[in-house]
């Protein structure tokens, strides 16, 4: 692809404030969200069913409009028309023509975003080969499965040429194999300097691909930055031995040992540092009391722990008298005020 507009490296290609929607009824689907999304990175948007994220990408795509909203996209207000030209959008739950091939649906949205028909066509076919649908863009959408139809929606997606592209759930029944696939592909979009925004609840993924994520529940913002600055505190050195004692003196202080469930002569000691030369006295430790040393690893949270944890923890803190875990502290405080425990009906987000 060519012809991207160049972004500065320092601008936010997302700068959202205090972001509201309140619902009829009084439903508040969103009470503060707050976002920043740097130029050329990938950030992943997550939270549970019900958080926000899917009416928070339909305010950026002005889809919804918000009660409240400070802040702007590429540069400019939201909703700026020129600036819409310049985002790629797959919506979750997308429906297209049953009775238009692959190639003609690709053709119809670059039309629909006033491609030039000269640099469309040429372009669809780019497309095709990227989403891995060449073979069968001449077969009607119908004939999909719903892997195939997100490839399609992504290509879709593409067709303006966009500095940034806006995901929402993309590989949503898509198999391993092609989830494979379309990470590598916004890989490739990245290095071609466009942003990307996912909004997914396979973490997993996420936790492959993005640069940075937010963790939005309740609609307010939990956490955000890089995971690495997230889990910080999660950071450990695990040590796995055979016939070890229960206890062993680090310079750290005294660090018990975890029995395995499966096997009651195996302990895990876990010793929260980065440092290697802090650990090396407890294997020496352990090696002296004749334990046998099976593993020794680096370790931090998961983003699936992080995102268990702060969704846990910001429950807690939101339920009148509630008892905080024994979990550490997220690593980033909520940039919003926590709202109480809600129970109006259930709204899509």
């Amino acid at each position: 692809m060519v012809g991207l507009s160049t972004i500065a490296v320092l601008m936010l290609a997302i700068d959202l404030h205090d972001v509201t929607k309140t619902y009829r009824g009084g439903v508040q689907a969103l009470r503060g969200v707050s976002l920043a999304v740097q130029a050329g990175e990938i950030f992943g948007l997550l939270g549970p069913n019900g958080a926000g994220k899917s009416t928070l990408v339909k305010i950026i795509m002005t889809v919804v409009r918000p009660t409240s909203l400070r802040g702007t996209v590429l540069g400019q207000p939201v909703g700026t028309q020129s600036v819409l030209s310049r985002i790629g959008y797959l919506p979750e739950h997308h429906r297209f023509p049953q009775y238009l091939t692959g190639r003609q649906v690709i053709d119809f949205f670059g039309a629909l975003g006033k491609v030039p028909r000269a640099v469309r066509r040429p372009r669809t076919e780019e497309l095709l080969e990227l989403v891995g649908m060449r073979e069968w863009g001449n077969r009607r959408v119908t004939t999909y499965s719903k892997g195939m139809q997100q490839r399609i929606g992504i290509a879709a997606a593409l067709i303006n040429d966009p500095e940034l592209v806006v995901l929402d759930e993309p590989t949503d029944g898509v198999d391993p194999v092609g989830r494979r696939e379309i990470r590598d592909m916004l890989l490739r979009l990245r290095s071609q300097g466009r942003t990307v925004l996912v909004n997914s609840h396979l973490l997993s993924e996420v936790e492959m691909l993005a640069d940075r994520v937010a963790i939005i529940n309740q609609g307010t913002t939990l956490a955000q930055g890089t995971i690495e600055e997230l889990t910080q505190e999660s950071h450990r050195y695990e040590i796995e031995a055979l016939h070890a004692p229960d206890m062993v003196v680090t310079a750290v202080g005294p660090v018990v040992g975890l029995v395995s469930s499966t096997d009651p002569t195996l302990r895990t000691f876990a010793i929260p540092t980065r440092d290697a030369a802090i650990i090396q006295p407890a294997i020496d430790a352990l090696r002296a009391a004749g334990a046998t040393v099976t593993r020794v690893e680096r370790a931090r949270e998961t983003l699936e722990d992080l995102f268990v944890r702060s969704v846990i923890d910001e429950r807690g803190r939101a339920m009148p008298g509630a008892q905080r875990p024994s979990a550490a502290p997220l690593a980033a405080p909520p940039t919003a005020p926590l709202a109480p425990p809600r129970t109006p009906p259930e709204v899509r987000s």
